[in-house]
């Protein structure tokens, strides 16, 4: 039997998503519920795959492509570059395999089947990208051949320079491929979106959006729809709202869309009767039933029927898509990332090459960023970003610059509009409309240093670092040295967005060195002759999957967060780590402030072998260099007199890491953020034994995580248990050091009613 090519949507589920695409998994699932979803098919990845290689263009697309993705920045060569994949896509064309299984399943549907033919890139529908409106989409399609060459476009818009910045921006270089959705057209005379949770409240009841034709029109916000509020118990309409529509969007005689113009009478008049809502509202419900979550249900009407065209979990609670919202009202909601409030203007980017376009005190909203976003960041009244957890790289970079930050905040790029006023409020995790009369983080005051003098504490107090760019302001504050110094971001920037052994493959490992040590030397002379703490390299396989030439080298890993990283990773490349190794070494022949800590160690062995490899480098044989180590898994809690017995003289309690294992959350997902919980009973005894075990065997602790940057009890219990120092965001240094300092006093005054009880 030879390949499937073609699936029914109806046998498709969410697991099938990779090779169905997004948009045809969530359909099978719609169907495998029972529900009206009009008939249609996939043609999968593989079709595609499968008729690049028959038409022998394969080897040239995957050339181009990696050329096509270090050439972004180039609009000329990239658009060359596109119209050459392009062009090898229509030479290779649909293979007759592949068009045989694809006409059959067309024919299948009926005699010349009108049809929408819709891209689905993919690997690339997931929550940290979603190619949305990128690729292809062809309405209205009939016959075979009409479809043949329908399908072919879809193919061919993987290669457009706006999908391949994009994809370089966002971290993909593996090559891509295109599964296609085939489905019968439905030609609505009212659509709309159903929403089983108040999205603007949360209170238990079904928010149906309405308007005339097609539901473009309802989801861009082109028009004012109407609005109903619908009990969840009795199905009765509780309120409606009717919307001004002046023009409504159908299919034309042409096959294409046409817009058709409404009197008065037509764009004042109610869209639905109490009936279609009723049924719409079952529909809804019955899909929140399936999926297990509240709903965002795309829905239409054609010839009286009500089908369901789209499904998804609610992930905006705010309903801006009728049009100009109220001062103050809460348009999206995302986690907290960064503390602070700030108004400006949306400034709606989707790559950082885009950054020229936002104005100084802006909001930027993007999907997602990296470490090519920080000139724009940096130049930013506040961030939000439609992805992450409150500990993912945007999060850590708002911090560190002081920018007022919500991540997580989905739909972000589609609900806020460009020029609208808007206030960011990071420490509540909400944006709201108009600008805020409270007073607010200013880009001037970022890196101020504290104006009261600052207490004297016996605890250190350290700060987190990322970006050679804010040493010099964060070394003039009152803080004792960096007790976490991030490489991750240098090395981005050092590898200029290439894999390391790309770099190798083209002898270019020299030039990684002179970066990485030009990075972390501006860093250390700055705080000389305070300590700064290194924590060696610690991206995951899927980071370095991001990296341009990086799909070569990485596994593929169902659960990065706990595989191929740390510590077991420069034991099994050891060639990579000696470039970090010399990179150190050679700052420290001006900067012997400079330490190192190793990240993510879980047993005694592949430390060892860490340790060995430390010893043998030219940084193994300096005068003066401490070895830390993270404390981020639990199996530390047994392994740590055995670190020390080793030579490890100091260790950095992970609260992220240690949490998310202890817990079993991932610490990125902004899904389960509420269970992650720094303050847990048994992540706080965790830590507790960790600085036990560090003050019986006379070795330096710390901690450096979100914890004591947010809650100055936490940093309180810390000093209680005897840690050495902490190691906070820059922003939050000042704070730390009076809520030690207040600690310390406490335990003093303890000490002493304790003597005079005696």
């Amino acid at each position: 039997m030879g390949t499937q090519y073609v699936r029914d949507i109806a046998s498709l589920r969410i697991g099938d998503a990779d090779d169905a695409g997004g948009k045809g998994a969530n359909l099978g699932e719609l169907v495998a519920a029972g529900l009206p979803v009009p008939g249609g098919f996939v043609l999968m990845r593989v079709g595609y795959l499968d008729s690049m290689t028959a038409g022998g263009v394969d080897a040239d697309l995957a050339a181009l492509h990696t050329e096509a993705l270090t050439r972004v920045g180039d609009a000329g060569r990239l658009d060359e570059l596109c119209q050459r994949m392009r062009a090898l896509v229509a030479k290779a064309g649909v293979d007759d395999i592949v068009r045989d299984q694809v006409v059959s399943a067309y024919q299948r549907l009926g005699t010349d089947v009108v049809v929408a033919v819709r891209s689905s890139a993919t690997g690339e529908d997931g929550r940290d990208a979603s190619f949305a409106g990128m690729n292809r989409t062809i309405t209205n399609v009939a016959g075979v051949d009409a479809l043949i060459d329908a399908v072919q476009s879809c193919w061919a818009s993987l290669f457009t320079p706006r999908v391949l910045t994009y994809r370089a921006t966002r971290g993909f270089t593996a090559d891509p491929a295109m599964a296609v959705v085939v489905q019968q057209m439905v030609a609505p005379e009212q659509a709309g979106v159903a929403f089983t949770n108040d999205p603007s409240t949360g209170a238990d009841h079904i928010v149906i959006e309405a308007a005339l034709g097609q539901g473009e029109v309802v989801v861009s916000g082109k028009v004012q729809p109407d609005t109903y509020v619908i009990d969840r118990q009795t199905l009765q309409v509780v309120d409606s709202q009717v919307g001004y529509q002046d023009f409504k969007i159908v299919s034309g005689p042409d096959g294409t869309d046409a817009v058709v113009e409404l009197g008065p009478a037509q764009a004042n008049s109610r869209v639905l009767n109490d009936d279609a809502l009723r049924g719409i509202a079952e529909l809804a419900i019955a899909t929140e039933r399936h999926n297990g979550c509240p709903q965002d249900v795309e829905w239409a009407i054609s010839s009286g029927k009500t089908w369901l065209v789209q499904a998804r979990p609610i992930t905006v609670l705010a309903g801006a898509a009728a049009g100009a919202s109220r001062r103050g009202e809460v348009l999206v909601r995302g986690l907290p990332a960064a503390p602070g409030s700030a108004s400006g203007a949306v400034r709606v980017l989707t790559r950082p090459e885009e950054g020229t376009r936002l104005t100084d005190g802006e909001v930027l909203v993007a999907p997602m960023t990296n470490p090519d976003w920080l000139p724009t960041i940096r130049r930013a009244a506040a961030l939000v970003t439609e992805t992450g957890g409150m500990t993912c790289h945007a999060a850590i970079v708002a911090r560190e610059l002081g920018v007022p930050c919500v991540v997580g905040a989905r739909r972000a790029t589609t609900t806020l509009r460009s020029g609208t006023v808007v206030t960011v409020d990071g420490t509540r995790g909400e944006i709201v409309a108009g600008r805020a009369a409270t007073p607010q983080v200013s880009i001037a005051d970022r890196t101020a240093p504290p104006v009261a003098a600052a207490p004297v504490t016996a605890t250190k107090v350290y700060v987190n670092l990322a970006m050679p760019e804010t040493a010099a302001a964060v070394a003039s504050q009152d803080v004792d040295g960096v007790g976490l110094l991030r490489a991750e971001f240098m090395l981005t920037q050092a590898l200029s967005g290439r894999h390391p052994r790309h770099l190798i493959a083209h002898g270019e490992q020299a030039g990684l060195v002179d970066a990485l040590a030009e990075s972390v030397g501006r860093i250390a002379a700055a705080f000389k002759p305070r300590p700064v703490i290194y924590r060696a390299t610690d991206f995951r396989s899927n980071e370095f999957r991001g990296l341009v030439g990086g799909e070569q080298y990485e596994p593929v890993e169902h659960n990065p967060m706990i595989g191929y990283r740390g510590c077991y990773r420069y034991v099994k490349e050891p060639d990579l780590f000696a470039l970090e190794l010399q990179a150190i070494a050679r700052v420290r022949e001006q900067n012997p402030n400079v330490h190192l800590m190793i990240p993510f160690v879980r047993t005694r062995w592949e430390l060892e072998e860490c340790l060995s490899l430390v010893d043998a480098s030219p940084l193994g044989r300096q005068r003066g260099l401490h070895r830390w180590v993270m404390a981020e898994v639990p199996s530390v809690l047994y392994w740590l007199p055995t670190y020390i017995g080793m030579g490890v003289d100091g260790v950095s309690i992970g609260s992220n890491d240690l949490t998310q294992l202890m817990l079993g959350v991932d610490r990125d997902s902004d899904v389960c953020a509420e269970l992650f919980d720094e303050s847990d009973p048994a992540v706080l005894d965790a830590i507790g034994q960790i600085i036990a075990i560090a003050r019986k065997f006379g070795i330096s602790s710390s901690l450096c995580g979100q914890a004591p940057s947010t809650n100055p009890m936490f940093a309180e219990h810390l000093v209680r248990l005897g840690i050495t120092s902490v190691s906070v965001n820059p922003d939050a240094a000042a704070a730390a050091r009076r809520g030690v300092a207040a600690a310390e006093q406490r335990l003093l005054l303890e000490s002493a009613r304790g003597g005079d009880s005696r």
